[in-house]
């Protein structure tokens, strides 16, 4: 899979604690992005934010089907994720 079609589902941790999901094609930018303050409005009042999950997938259909099934977690199972992938969760 080339850069290019490398597409990802993500949680990020905000400032005040609470967990973000989104997907991008270019996590790096949608990273500065959101600590920008231009990624999404949830995130532009809770800045910094800090990459805290992802995944990679090959469409971009992909990722965003699994952005909603990650959605729908609770912030309980989402921790349980963020935790079994090796990144810090508190």
């Amino acid at each position: 899979m080339t850069m290019a079609e490398k597409n990802y589902t993500y949680l990020l941790r905000c400032a005040d604690g609470t967990l973000y999901c989104g997907w991008t094609n270019d996590l790096e930018k949608r990273l500065a992005a959101h600590n920008a303050g231009v990624g999404a409005r949830y995130t532009r009042t809770r800045r910094p934010v800090a990459l805290a999950y992802c995944e990679v997938f090959a469409t971009k259909q992909e990722a965003m089907r699994r952005e909603v099934q990650l959605k729908r977690l609770t912030r309980r199972e989402k921790l349980a994720l963020i935790e079994a992938q090796g990144t810090s969760a508190e």
